[in-house]
């Protein structure tokens, strides 16, 4: 038996990565790790909500250009299209930024973590 590598305090023949560890200070460990883990997911969260939400702007922002580009009541087949194309990156842009808000809203309110942020155990 050793005495623990961190409280220097208890005997112990648990070992993590070689180095000898007792249960309080391995389970304040663990604790601490999933602290962090959660604060990393936060900002995960929050930097994909930032990023589509800025991608949403700039979608509204070429929408209205496209549209404030026709100069007439009846827009040529061109402009339809382009309008249409403008729309769709639109609602693709909006849908993404509700699907961020949601993954950081469910994370914020009950702690639920999107699968792809999970730490591999």
């Amino acid at each position: 038996m050793e005495l623990c590598a961190f409280c220097k305090a208890e005997e112990t023949m648990l070992y993590e990565s070689g180095v000898p560890v007792c249960l309080k200070c391995a389970a304040a460990r663990e604790a601490k790790s999933k602290k962090d883990h959660a604060a990393g997911v936060r900002t995960v969260l929050a930097r994909e909500l930032t990023e589509a939400t800025l991608r949403a702007e700039s979608a509204t922002m070429e929408f209205n250009a496209i549209s404030g580009d026709i100069p007439s009541v009846i827009p040529q087949p061109d402009g339809r299209h382009r309008i249409h194309n403008a729309s769709r990156a639109l609602t693709a842009a909006r849908m993404d930024m509700m699907k961020a808000h949601n993954r950081l809203n469910d994370f914020l309110n009950t702690g639920i973590v999107p699968d792809d942020l999970k730490q591999s155990e």
